[in-house]
């Protein structure tokens, strides 16, 4: 089963002032693309070659090239999905109950994942997870990992995820990523992280 690079579900542009179109052209159509294929070709002939990816990131992790494909193949899936134009300033009902609960407060659920997403040394990405039970969690993980793969030290099920490798926002921030991660909360679709929250506690 070959894997497919889905489009945008947006314009290029659509998410400005915050993400720019070249980034996004850029981080959608050439990294994006070359995990897609890089992907395929790692698994072609292989017995992950017919499953999922949930089940490719839970079994053929150990191999690295599967591990850094298929963790950017599905990162980026989830990072495209959660983020639209204009997003709602808070989530509300149940996820806003859950980070409420884990965190005392929306500000201070920025605040934690703040801290995340720019103590994360090098390359990686920023989540949030719900583990079985409805209780949320904020990790981080390094290069394409995510919390789908065991033994990372990020478990339950990624919910949101904010990519902060630099060819995410270089070409506008330079080397400012809090600005970046700032700017992230803008554009947050928090009615499909409350989807993904209710399907998967």
């Amino acid at each position: 089963m070959a894997f497919t690079l889905a489009p945008l579900p947006y314009a290029f542009n659509a998410l400005e002032p915050h993400i720019d179109a070249r980034t996004m052209e850029i981080h959608h159509d050439k990294h994006h693309a070359a995990y897609t294929n890089n992907l395929n070709a790692a698994i072609a002939g292989t017995d992950l070659e017919n499953l999922t990816i949930e089940e490719i990131l839970v079994k053929g992790f150990e191999k690295m090239p599967v591990r850094n494909n298929g963790g950017g193949f599905y990162n980026h899936n989830l990072f495209w999905e959660i983020m639209t134009p204009g997003g709602a300033s808070a989530p509300t009902g149940e996820i806003a109950d859950a980070i409420n609960a884990a965190y005392g407060s929306y500000d201070k659920f920025k605040e934690e994942f703040t801290k995340a997403a720019t103590t994360r040394f090098g390359s990686g990405w920023a989540w949030l997870c719900v583990h079985k039970g409805g209780k949320v969690e904020i990790c981080s993980s390094a290069n394409q990992d995510n919390p789908l793969m065991p033994g990372i030290g990020c478990g339950g099920f990624p919910i949101l995820g904010l990519d902060v490798w630099e060819h995410a926002y270089y070409l506008h921030y330079q080397n400012r990523r809090p600005d970046y991660i700032g700017a992230f909360y803008n554009v947050i679709n928090w009615d499909i992280v409350a989807s993904k929250y209710g399907a998967n506690k």
